[in-house]
């Protein structure tokens, strides 16, 4: 199911929708606190330097926004699935992503109740070569797919794993209808016994 609805922008974002965050460019996206984040590159003969997070900046766009764990993920085959998972009250997080090696296909679902692009779903491709990340606020699940071989991601957490509160939505839940790029090769065995959706959305957190 994708987005059509256009979200409110805040005051400070320019007519594109863009948002100048000091060394950060914010990019809004069709859902309201989703964020596409393109950080300014320093450049010279030894190659170039960029600042992937700034917490001043985001309280701009995400007030409340804090970094408390940072994670790594590798995924050797193309096609790869992980995802889409996310945490429930009381410890709902805030995500950055970023690929740091290859190619993928990032995805973030609106779950938060009473939104109006609830189950609505945002992709974006992210690589090596290019800046962009992608800022998941707290009520959302998140996946992606690779789209080459031998992907590093990196991921900043608002708030700390927590076992008891993880959860999941099917990557092919025909109920989202996400359009992944690629036929899927390796999908763990947890997020394949994710439960389908029903008519109530049975499963998805207030």
């Amino acid at each position: 199911m994708t987005c059509v609805a256009t979200c409110k922008m805040p005051r400070h974002l320019d007519w594109h929708g863009r948002a100048e965050l000091s060394a950060l460019t914010a990019h809004a996206t069709p859902l309201a606190g989703l964020w596409e984040l393109e950080p300014s590159a320093a450049g010279d003969a030894r190659g170039r330097f960029m600042r992937l997070w700034c917490e001043a900046a985001m309280q701009r766009i995400a007030p409340g926004a804090r970094v408390v764990q940072v994670n790594q993920s590798f995924s050797t085959e193309r096609g790869t699935v992980r995802g889409l998972h996310f945490q429930r009250a009381p410890a709902l997080e805030g995500k950055l992503v970023r690929c740091l090696r290859g190619r993928v296909f990032d995805v973030a679902v609106d779950l938060r109740s009473g939104s109006n692009t609830y189950l609505h779903w945002h992709g974006v491709e992210l690589c090596e070569r290019g800046a962009r990340q992608l800022w998941i606020p707290p009520g959302f699940a998140h996946g992606f797919q690779t789209l080459s071989d031998d992907v590093e991601m990196l991921y900043l957490h608002s708030a700390a794993y927590a076992p008891k509160h993880e959860a999941g939505l099917r990557f092919d839940d025909p109920r989202l209808g996400i359009a992944w790029p690629l036929t899927p090769t390796q999908v763990s065995v947890r997020d394949r016994s994710h439960v389908l959706l029903n008519d109530t959305s049975e499963g998805v957190p207030a």
